[in-house]
């Protein structure tokens, strides 16, 4: 007896410096042999922490749970051996004896819930990721402590299931669910149909692709946020299935799904068919995410306390201790759906918190009670539609963050969210959230990026702290009152008019600050570039800062462009307009030097996808499709989604963006010259770009640094 305890004793000793446990493998893949020169222990703890020292020559990092040991050795990594992990690179050289922690470091929070990905990320990033693309990320989200995922590739799978044995036919299905790149607004019951129809190959390969993800997610201990039930079917339900349902209405010029009642005597039945599918094919969870009447401003005659009841009861019945994870966007979760439902049953995801919080502070979108007994989550959106661009709210997120210390709205918050519609992008603000719950003390952005820029590109640069200096006080610090939805639209992406200003219809953009001071911190850091040839996060920072102050050049140069229109300067227009483009072409080779800015990369993921050459263009026609037009001819002029997103992209910028501008200048030189005016057709010109199929390079072209240096010089003056 006493040897099977010692033999259980030290199994249980070699799980916990690391032998087969996903941690250990995590460190392989940053470097081989990586995982050698740490030692991780992992204990029990009541309370989320991690910590690092150094014992015998090894790096000890210490924690209660696999995330928090992977978020310890990422820290470890940032603020000792002066190592950035980030979406385009999450491999390093690591020195072959490692920086010692010379006094021990522990840090803990109460923010045990850290919560990542919008159903939008999975559409406008994630569309067409595939097994590598999706194990890097994993990694990422480990490292950076996230623990309650949304796990959403496959959810088709199921509905396909589910509807079949309810008797819809396998065309039928077709015409309901939507195409790869439109997945998202499906699932939130914007929009049937549309990208499709998909082929058997898809569903197979995506039940395949999620279950490899959910098992890497397990081996992690992160819990896995799956799609529940809410109530959606499609629009024909009613008739179809003889169910009550809620006539559906359009969105931006889509047919939506529709709404089965609550009070409906097959709600029970079929939503249980629902999780009796899920759960055979992506097993139980202890999270689902559900968010009945999203955007749905005309919610009718609905009872939402009736609903809210409904859904909280068919879940409970697949997993009694199962949690409704829901949105909390615009009118959601709507009061009367929330107020009879239990305090730890439901879990709300404040989307917008740096700068719309709902959860009780000043805001536009303020709720003056919070989420009453509720628990929620203070999220970061950031980013919508996937633009391109700088941008962040550095002092009103940390502020708005530092508020929920102590406030009474705020004693139910359990985390932290990335709800992000779009991922791979401004990679600051993201080390900067993911830290706040490790910072139990409030900081200044200044201190914070002084730590940032030594860990980002491994070294102490007085240059490149001006330059981030200048970035945190301008663009990566849009103010409280300014609501704006993502970056400052680049003005070579939107429909040309005489009053361009957003490029997209509901971006809400407002000038907050001044377009040179982006050329300034161009200009310093390219006077530094010949000193980080090689650099990963140097050259990509590089890149989108260069990529930044064209954006912004070009705008003024449109402006310039206008007033001579508006003041009959012929000369002075000829020479704008023609500049206003040359800026536009020089973008186009700036951004072909990186494959994070090259359309022929979102294209090559999509064929990649395919497996005959009619799901390529199937899937290249969704993705190019996604990004321009967004829907058919109505959806994208009277629905207003044209260019909602919208990439400042290699490829995309020379072929689509540049012969709508150039057109547009032409017209008004005629009318200059005395001409007739004409009413340019802009979806006739953009229709053909996403029929075609012509091929885009996904692979970097000429040196960065001195495409920059070429471009900027040719831009701005030397």
């Amino acid at each position: 007896m006493k040897r099977i305890v010692s033999m259980f004793c030290m199994f249980s000793i070699a799980i916990s410096i690391g032998w087969g446990n996903p941690v250990k493998d995590m460190l392989e893949r940053i470097d081989k042999g990586a995982s050698s020169k740490f030692k991780i222990e992992k204990t029990h703890a009541p309370k989320d922490f991690f910590e690092l020292e150094s014992r015998n020559g090894k790096i000890v990092v210490r924690g209660n749970t696999y995330v928090n040991i992977a978020t310890g050795i990422n820290w470890y990594l940032k603020y000792y051996a002066g190592i950035n992990l980030t979406w385009n690179n999450m491999k390093a050289d690591l020195p072959d004896v490692l920086p010692p922690v010379k006094v021990k470091e522990r840090r803990e929070t109460d923010a045990e819930l850290r919560y990542d990905f919008n159903y939008c990320t999975y559409s406008y990033t994630m569309a067409f990721w595939d097994w590598e693309r999706w194990q890097t990320e994993i990694d990422w989200m480990a490292l950076h402590g996230i623990n309650l995922p949304l796990a959403a590739v496959g959810q088709e799978c199921v509905w396909r299931n589910m509807l079949l044995k309810l008797g819809y036919t396998s065309e039928e299905v077709n015409k309901f669910i939507a195409g790869p790149a439109f997945l998202a607004w499906w699932a939130m019951n914007n929009l049937e149909g549309w990208g499709g129809p998909n082929p058997d190959s898809w569903y197979e390969q995506q039940e395949e692709l999620q279950k490899k993800i959910l098992k890497r997610m397990r081996e992690f201990g992160i819990e896995p946020v799956l799609p529940g039930y809410s109530g959606m079917l499609p629009h024909d339900a009613g008739t179809k299935l003889g169910v009550n349902v809620a006539e559906p209405e359009l969105w931006n010029g889509f047919t939506r799904p529709s709404f089965l009642l609550p009070t409906d005597e097959r709600f029970s039945e079929i939503a249980s068919l629902y999780y009796k599918e899920l759960t055979k094919l992506f097993g139980r969870a202890n999270y689902y995410s559900m968010d009945p009447f999203h955007e749905c401003e005309n919610a009718g005659d609905i009872d939402f306390d009736a609903a809210g009841q409904a859904v909280m009861k068919a879940m409970k019945e697949v997993n009694p201790k199962a949690v409704w994870v829901v949105q909390g966007w615009t009118e959601n979760p709507r009061p009367e759906m929330m107020k009879n439902l239990k305090t730890g049953d439901l879990l709300i995801a404040d989307l917008f918190s740096e700068c719309r919080p709902m959860w009780g502070i000043p805001s536009i979108w303020k709720r003056d009670n919070g989420y009453e007994h509720h628990e929620w989550l203070f999220c970061m959106l950031e980013n919508f539609g996937g633009n391109v661009g700088l941008h962040g709210r550095m002092d009103q997120l940390i502020n708005n963050y530092y508020l929920t210390k102590n406030n009474p709205l705020a004693k139910h918050l359990k985390g932290i969210g990335l709800t992000m519609e779009g991922s791979e992008n401004n990679p600051v603000m993201f080390e900067l959230m993911c830290e706040l719950p490790w910072r139990p003390e409030k900081f200044t952005k200044e201190e914070w990026l002084d730590g940032y820029v030594k860990a980002r590109y491994g070294a102490d640069d007085k240059t490149i702290r001006a330059v981030w200096a200048i970035l945190a006080d301008g663009i990566y610090n849009c103010p409280f009152g300014n609501n704006q939805q993502g970056p400052h639209e680049s003005i070579f992406c939107g429909r040309p008019g005489l009053n361009n200003f957003q490029a997209s219809s509901w971006s809400k953009m407002q000038n907050y600050y001044d377009p040179t001071s982006t050329e300034e911190a161009a200009r310093l850091m390219l006077s530094v570039a010949d000193k980080y040839r090689g650099n990963n996060n140097f050259e990509y920072d590089l890149i989108d800062i260069v990529r930044q102050s064209l954006s912004d050049r070009g705008r003024i140069v449109y402006n310039q462009t206008i007033a001579d229109f508006k003041s009959f300067d012929r000369k002075s227009f000829k020479a704008h307009s023609q500049e206003f483009l040359d800026i536009l072409l020089a973008q186009d080779e700036l951004l072909a030097t990186r494959p994070e800015f090259k359309v022929g990369r979102w294209i090559e993921q999509a064929r990649n996808k395919g497996m005959t050459d009619d799901e390529k263009r199937l899937y290249e026609w969704n993705a190019r499709v996604q990004i321009t037009t967004w829907g058919n001819r109505t959806c994208a002029d009277d629905g207003g989604l044209r260019d909602y997103a919208h990439k400042e992209w290699n490829g995309i910028l020379k072929d689509f963006y540049y012969k709508r501008w150039s057109e547009f200048w032409k017209t008004l030189q005629d009318v200059l010259d005395g001409k007739p005016e004409v009413k340019l057709d802009y979806y006739a010109m953009e229709e053909p770009w996403t029929l075609a199929d012509n091929h885009y390079s996904s692979v970097a072209e000429g040196d960065c640094i001195d495409v920059a240096k070429d471009v900027f010089n040719r831009v701005f003056g030397k």
